[in-house]
């Protein structure tokens, strides 16, 4: 502290890693890349759910084998993705992750929301196209139209959940760059947080005043 500066009033400056300390902060970082990766899982529970307990429902001995595959896959895979949010959510509430790379990967809007999503549109585009092209298959028969529709709506939606997490890479991830809890102000010379910038200013607005104090002092 310089000899003109006045001290900041007690009880207002923190040390700039009081707030890094708080893990449960790490957790509501980048609020809308949360919500948007939140929104994505309960879509894909509900899709996916919803597809899977159509198509076993629908189950009959004419068409009981992909119908059987199709419909297990698609609740599986809503059953990977809840499992997912669950253990993130039971994780935060323990509070048994205190690593700052870990909390990035688990959190809604972290790494691993990447990973489901990517896992989710290659397994709907792989059982899309492989039921598409049984379907659409020279046969004896003529080709079952449900399994070519459910097919390409299978193949349709894994590809628009890979063309989504390629623009959110490429755009949203760009635009929202990541929030660090307490990170000391670049603005800032005197150590405090980027919260703690306005104490700052005003000190630096009353050195003049105090200079001339001590001064007349003298």
């Amino acid at each position: 502290m310089s000899e003109g500066e006045a001290p900041a009033p007690r009880g207002r400056a923190l040390p700039p890693d009081v707030l890094a300390e708080q893990v449960e902060l790490w957790w509501s970082q980048e609020p809308r890349r949360s919500a948007l990766c939140f929104a994505t899982a309960v879509g894909l529970v509900a899709g996916c759910g919803a597809g899977g307990v159509a198509l076993l429902a629908s189950t009959s001995s004419r068409s009981g084998e992909w119908r059987l595959a199709a419909g297990t896959a698609l609740c599986l895979l809503a059953l990977l993705v809840l499992v997912k949010q669950l253990m993130s959510s039971a994780v935060q509430d323990m509070n048994c992750v205190r690593q700052p790379q870990h909390v990035a990967l688990l959190r809604s809007g972290g790494g691993a929301d990447a990973l489901v999503v990517l896992l989710s549109g290659l397994v709907l585009l792989v059982a899309g196209l492989a039921l598409a092209g049984l379907a659409a298959a020279p046969a004896p028969a003529r080709p079952l139209t449900a399994m070519l529709s459910v097919g390409i709506a299978l193949a349709a939606s894994g590809s628009l959940l890979l063309l989504g997490l390629l623009l959110y890479q490429v755009g949203v991830r760009g635009r929202c760059p990541p929030l660090r809890a307490a990170a000391p102000s670049a603005r800032g010379d005197h150590g405090g947080g980027s919260i703690f910038s306005i104490s700052g200013r005003l000190s630096a607005g009353q050195r003049q005043e105090t200079t001339s104090s001590i001064a007349s002092l003298i």
